[in-house]
């Protein structure tokens, strides 16, 4: 009975006593965007940022607070000190409302209301581009491990093979026709396919590991992974790939709608210079009372606040504001170089990994037949063990790229959409 290593028995065991479930790339990725804490997080994030705009917007809307007081004083005495003038005051018990409502500023509440607004769309794309980092995560993590399950399935054949050519080289040996060498080599090569199986099954389920993390889950899921199908051919040049990252990247509209929230904010800040105008009114009762008082009070009015001299501080706001709505134009600009860059480096390494594909699968056909001439040639006597054990080396490391390439191709196209934005 042929022996199996404890590794591979052991897989053996666990996939024997859990049921195993099939995943899709696309059901990873809904599953890992419902069990994102990032992604959880920064929605939280955008709801409150929303809750500024009502915050900010507040200030155009009546004010209407309640009091009820209760005084004692001395008879006919005023608060002197501290003030310029002198206020009465008297004993009594009252309750009444005041009200006070904005009748212009000139602009400034609005300004500020749609800086809010800006920002919190902001915030909102901010969430897509989580969302986007999310799924990019998922699927590197599941082209990684379909990956290291093909080279597993590779170096495990690669094993079986050696090990009849060590039986072949054994039996030969014993029948004198080959020598004792011939097996020290063949058992070399036997050991290394082990070594290779091990490392094999550690990536296997490291890879696994990575891609439940990237899930949400806190251990490793026992999944049969789908093969996902291949993206259509890439057009000739990375032109209008960049055209839609400068269109769609989430990162580069957070970008652009802080640059809007800045300027409102700035033209806020230039409202500062502008008068204040404010209408009051004040109403209550006042059973008890001294003789000074009446026993009901009612008043209104309109206040204009003016401002004159303040230090320079409203220049300094508003130069401040300027500036930093001129950096943030320079910020967008900034990251549109970046993404045009980012996304010609992923275009170049997905079409060189779309090249790969068919040198891979050609390497193997030359790799196969190299071997099946090295085998001929061991088999006759007119080569050495050598020669076959490098021709068996050298059909499993073609092996291995042919089954790395077509993933590695799919893991740069993920890439690739993720810098123009596709991925939301």
């Amino acid at each position: 009975m042929r022996r199996l290593l404890p590794g591979i028995w052991l897989a053996a065991s666990l996939l024997a006593q859990e049921p195993v479930k099939t995943l899709t790339l696309a059901e990873a990725e809904q599953i890992a965007v419902s069990n994102s804490p990032r992604l959880s997080s920064a929605g939280y994030l955008s709801a409150a940022t929303n809750k500024i705009i009502a915050e900010v917007r507040a200030a155009k809307y009546p004010t209407l607070n309640g009091a009820v007081t209760g005084t004692g004083a001395q008879t006919a005495t005023a608060i002197a000190a501290g003030a310029l003038t002198t206020s009465s005051i008297s004993s009594r018990g009252a309750s009444g409302v005041s009200v006070s409502q904005l009748i212009t500023d000139f602009g400034r509440t609005s300004n500020l209301t749609e800086s809010a607004r800006f920002r919190a769309a902001a915030q909102g794309k901010n969430v897509d581009e989580i969302r986007s980092l999310v799924r990019l995560e998922v699927d590197a993590a599941y082209y990684q491990t379909i990956r290291a399950e093909s080279v597993l399935k590779v170096a495990q054949a690669a094993l079986n093979q050696r090990r009849t050519t060590l039986r072949q080289i054994r039996a030969l040996a014993d029948s004198l026709l080959k020598s004792t060498l011939d097996v020290s080599f063949a058992e070399v090569a036997v050991s290394e396919s082990e070594l290779a199986v091990y490392q094999a099954e550690n990536d296997v389920h490291a890879g696994r590991a990575r891609l439940s993390a990237a899930m949400g889950f806190e251990r490793e899921q026992n999944f049969v992974l789908v093969a996902a199908e291949m993206p259509p051919p890439l057009d000739a040049t990375p032109d209008s790939a960049i055209a839609t990252a400068l269109h769609d990247r989430p990162d580069l509209e957070a970008l652009g709608l802080n640059r809007e929230a800045a300027h409102r904010f700035a033209a806020a800040e230039a409202k500062l210079h502008y008068p204040t105008i404010t209408a009051l009114g004040a109403a209550g009762v006042v059973p008890v009372r001294d003789h000074t008082l009446h026993d009901s009070y009612a008043a209104a009015g309109v206040n204009v606040s003016i401002p004159i001299l303040n230090g320079g501080l409203f220049n300094a706001r508003q130069a401040e504001a300027e500036l930093k709505a001129q950096a943030a134009e320079k910020d967008v600009r900034a990251l549109a170089l970046l993404i045009s860059r980012d996304v010609q480096v992923a275009w170049l390494d997905a079409n060189n990994a779309f090249q790969r594909l068919a040198v891979t699968d050609r390497l193997v056909q030359q790799a196969t037949e190299a071997l099946r001439l090295a085998q001929v040639r061991y088999d006759n006597g007119l080569s050495g063990i050598l020669e076959l054990t490098q021709a068996q080396f050298a059909q499993t490391s073609a092996q291995i790229g042919a089954a790395s390439a077509r993933s590695d191709y799919l893991a740069r196209r993920a890439v690739l959409n993720y810098e123009m934005g596709a991925l939301r």
